[in-house]
C-alpha cells in the first residue's frame, strides 16, 4: 500500500519562549495534518518563522516595512512579509509492501509540493532536492520515484513505482492534509497570537501554496 505524507524537516526550538512548542529530535520530520497537538502546531509555526527570519529579498523594503522592535513582531517579520516563504521538507512516499521510502533531498521545500503535478499532468518529470538526487518520472502510465537517481541508473537502490491515477489520488489526500493543518493552525494562531492571527494564517497559506481561507477546526488537543 502506498502513502504520501507532507512533512516539515523539524527540530526542537532552543530556548524559544514566545509560544509553547513541542520536543523533537534534530533532523526529524513532522507530518502536517489536522490531528496535531497544540504544541506540535506551535513547533511547525516556530520552524516556518525561524527559517524565514531574515530580511526577505523578494519584496522591496518599502513594501515590507521596518522590522518591529517588539520580540514577537520582530521574529514574525520575515515570515509575514515574504511573498514566497520557505518551508523545509516535502512529500514522503512509503511503499508498505516493500518498505521502500522516497524522501526529498537537501534544500527541497514543501512550498513547492504542487510540482508533483508536473509528473502527472505536466512535463512528466520533477526533481526534489539533491544529495542524493531525488527524482520522479512518468514512464507511460507509471510513475517511478528514485531516492538517488544516479544509483538507480546503475541498477542500485530502491525504486518505487505507482500508477499515475494512484499518484493523483494520493496528491489529493496531501492537499486535504495541508488544508486541515492550515485550519488547525488558524485556530491555534487565534488562541496564541490573536493580534497576528490573520497575518500568520495568510503567511502559512503562502508557505504551503494554499488559499488562505481554512474552515474552522475542532478544539486543539492538549
Amino acid at each position: 500500500m502506498m502513502s504520501i505524507r507532507p512533512v516539515l524537516e523539524i527540530f526542537a526550538p532552543d530556548g524559544f519562549a514566545l509560544w509553547p512548542t513541542g520536543s523533537h529530535e534534530p533532523y526529524g520530520s513532522l507530518t502536517l495534518n489536522g490531528r496535531l497537538t497544540a504544541a506540535e502546531v506551535g513547533t511547525a509555526v516556530w520552524l516556518l518563522a525561524d527559517c524565514n527570519d531574515v530580511e526577505p529579498e523578494s519584496e522591496p523594503a518599502e513594501e515590507r516595512g521596518p522590522r518591529p522592535a517588539d520580540p514577537l513582531g520582530g521574529f514574525l517579520h520575515g515570515l509575514l512579509t515574504e511573498s514566497h516563504p520557505y518551508a523545509p521538507g516535502g512529500l514522503v512516499v512509503t511503499d508498505s509492501a516493500t518498505g521502500a521510502v522516497f524522501e526529498p533531498g537537501c534544500c527541497n521545500g514543501l512550498e513547492d509540493w504542487r510540482e508533483w503535478l508536473n509528473v502527472t499532468d505536466g512535463s512528466g518529470t520533477a526533481w526534489f532536492g539533491h544529495d542524493p538526487d531525488a527524482r520522479a518520472e512518468c514512464v507511460g502510465r507509471v510513475v517511478r520515484l528514485t531516492r538517488n537517481a544516479e544509483n538507480a541508473e546503475n541498477g542500485e537502490g530502491p525504486v518505487i513505482e505507482l500508477p499515475v491515477d494512484e499518484l493523483r489520488r494520493l496528491l489529493a489526500g496531501v492537499e486535504r492534509d495541508l488544508r486541515d493543518f492550515l485550519a488547525l493552525a488558524a485556530r491555534w494562531a487565534g488562541q496564541q497570537l490573536p493580534e497576528h492571527a490573520a497575518a500568520v494564517t495568510a503567511a502559512l497559506a503562502r508557505a504551503l501554496d494554499l488559499e488562505p481561507a481554512p474552515e474552522p477546526a475542532p478544539e486543539l488537543p492538549s
